[in-house]
């Protein structure tokens, strides 16, 4: 399963709907993942895969 090594993030289900002559119509659910990318949550870790906020916070972490 996708899901982001530190927070632990998976999938999720969404709707689509469209509108057909005023009408309301819902259509079939879509499953959405999250954005993961490679990274390493300490500096000699291995490499596994965390979504972009993570990523992001890693960063801010070291910056400052």
């Amino acid at each position: 399963m996708r899901a982001c090594a530190k927070c632990q993030k998976g999938s999720a289900m969404g709707g689509r709907h469209s509108f057909l002559r005023s009408h309301y119509n819902p259509t079939t659910r879509v499953r959405k993942y999250p954005n993961l990318q490679w990274g390493r949550l300490a500096a000699d870790s291995a490499r596994v895969k965390i979504c972009v906020r993570c990523l992001k916070g890693l960063t801010r972490e070291k910056k400052a």
